[in-house]
C-alpha cells in the first residue's frame, strides 16, 4: 500500500478533556479513517488517545508523534510511534506531517500546534477550542471532518 501519497490529518487537542471531547474526538478519529486518511498525533492521551483508538476501530492507520525518548509512551492504539525526546517542540512535527488539522478541546500546546499550522498554511478545523482567527469553528465531528476534507481538498467530495 502507498502511505507516502496518503492524506494525513492530524489531531490536536487536550491532554485531560472533558468526556464530550474524548467523544467528539473518538468519532473525528474514526470519520477520517473511514475516508481512507492517515491520523497523525502527538500520541498520549485525552484527545490523542480517543481519536487514535477511533481510527483504529474503523480499520484506520495511527501515527503518534512523542515529545519523549521512548515509542513504549505511544497509547494502545498508535501503529506507528516516533520518539523525539522533543517535548513539545514536537507539535511542529506532527504538524508538518499533516495535511490539515482537527484540533477539539486543548490548552497552551494545541494552541502552539494550531499557531505551527497557520504559519504553515494548513487548514486548522476546531471544536470546543481556541476560537481566534484562522481556525475554522464547527460544532461536531462530522462537520470537523468535512470541513478538512472540503478545504485542503476542494474537488473531493464523499469517500476518494
Amino acid at each position: 500500500m502507498d502511505f507516502k501519497n496518503r492524506i494525513r490529518v492530524g489531531v490536536i487537542g487536550g491532554a485531560a478533556p472533558e468526556a464530550r471531547y474524548r467523544e467528539i474526538a473518538y468519532e473525528v478519529g474514526r470519520l477520517i479513517a473511514e475516508k481512507g486518511a492517515i491520523l497523525v498525533c502527538g500520541g498520549l492521551g485525552g484527545v490523542m488517545e480517543a481519536a487514535a483508538r477511533g481510527a483504529r476501530q474503523a480499520g484506520g492507520l495511527t501515527l503518534g508523534i512523542l515529545p519523549g525518548g521512548s515509542p513504549k509512551d505511544a497509547n494502545p492504539h498508535i501503529d506507528i510511534a516516533v520518539a523525539t525526546g522533543m517535548g513539545y517542540s514536537r507539535n511542529n512535527l506532527v504538524v508538518m506531517n499533516s495535511d490539515a488539522l482537527i484540533a477539539v478541546d486543548g490548552s497552551f500546546g494545541t494552541l502552539s500546534e494550531i499557531a505551527y499550522g497557520r504559519v504553515h498554511e494548513k487548514t486548522v478545523v476546531g471544536i470546543g477550542t481556541w476560537d481566534i482567527e484562522g481556525v475554522i469553528p464547527v460544532e461536531t465531528a462530522e462537520e470537523a471532518v468535512e470541513q478538512a476534507f472540503k478545504e485542503f481538498f476542494p474537488l473531493l467530495s464523499g469517500r476518494w
